[in-house]
């Protein structure tokens, strides 16, 4: 019996270090990426990444908010699209699924299958574009950066699969009682399936935020420009400065340099820091939304 005690205790410290020893992996990529944005080019060049500074300098940080407005502009841009696109595709996610996901819907079947097929196929790049500029004349708004936010089927399969878990009893008692279709789907699916709506959620959120590429193509005015595209607009800028000043004379103080490895950091710290603050609220929804459809024992 002491035995057998010591070989639990033991397998405990076991998985209890391994999980320290991977949180530490997940951390430091993270803390380096900081530490690089707040080091002084010169260091970078000479010492390359390091986990601890070897000189605290701003520059990157400095030329990120040079302009102030802009970024704001930009923050309150992508908050306006990630929301309402969140909040749109939630919606529109939930009732799909939940018309799939029941049985007596006649046209559950070749729904589906249209759903699964735009997974394996699309129209291309072209159609995209004449699509959303041509017909929908949707160039130079926000309708051009959401609509498109709204086209991933993969969450509504888990959403449907998620739906298809839930009693049919509880939908016949509702039934029975005298509840319609749409109070059935608002007043009982919905706070059954608050896990995996806050799981899509989370991670159409971190989608709608990082999006870059509809700007790209059908954003010209500035102050449409989202978060992550004016920041790579603004690194492409440096870029080009740092390629001019390539013959620059050699007495040039390292103060005048354009911190460009700082900078790819710094912008990744302003873009992805206001997530790290949103994770935390979903967390005791995301294991258990993770494991929708999960064979159980």
């Amino acid at each position: 019996m002491p035995l057998r005690l010591h070989k639990i205790s033991f397998y405990k410290l076991f998985i209890h270090l391994f999980f320290i020893i991977m949180s530490i992996a997940f951390v430091i990529p993270l803390w380096t990426v900081i530490a690089i944005s707040i080091s002084n080019e010169i260091d970078i060049v000479n010492f390359g990444y390091r986990l601890i500074p070897q000189s605290i300098d701003w520059t990157a940080y400095q030329y990120i908010f040079k302009n102030p407005d802009s970024i704001l502009n930009a923050y309150k841009v992508t908050i306006i699209i990630s929301a309402i696109g969140l909040l749109l595709y939630l919606l529109m996610a939930s009732m799909m699924g939940y018309a799939i996901s029941r049985t007596d819907f006649k046209f559950r079947s070749p729904i589906t299958f249209y759903l699964f097929f735009t997974m394996l196929f699309n129209g291309g790049l072209v159609p995209y574009y004449i699509l959303l500029s041509q017909y929908f004349h949707l160039r130079n708004t926000y309708g051009a950066l959401i609509l498109p936010l709204l086209g991933n089927v993969w969450y509504i399969f888990i959403m449907r699969t998620s739906f298809q878990q839930i009693p049919k009893a509880i939908i016949e008692s509702a039934t029975i009682d005298g509840a319609k279709e749409l109070q059935i789907f608002f007043r009982v699916i919905l706070p059954l399936s608050t896990p995996v709506l806050a799981t899509v959620g989370l991670l159409q959120l971190l989608s709608n935020w990082n999006s870059w590429f509809n700007a790209l193509l059908f954003i010209d005015k500035q102050e449409l420009y989202p978060l992550q595209y004016l920041l790579q607009t603004t690194l492409r800028n440096i870029q080009e400065l740092t390629q001019n000043m390539e013959n620059r004379p050699m007495h040039l103080s390292s103060s005048q340099m354009v911190p460009t490895e700082s900078m790819r950091m710094a912008m990744a710290v302003v873009a992805t820091g206001p997530m790290l603050f949103v994770f935390p609220f979903f967390q005791k929804y995301f294991v258990t939304g993770l494991t929708v459809g999960s064979v159980k024992g």
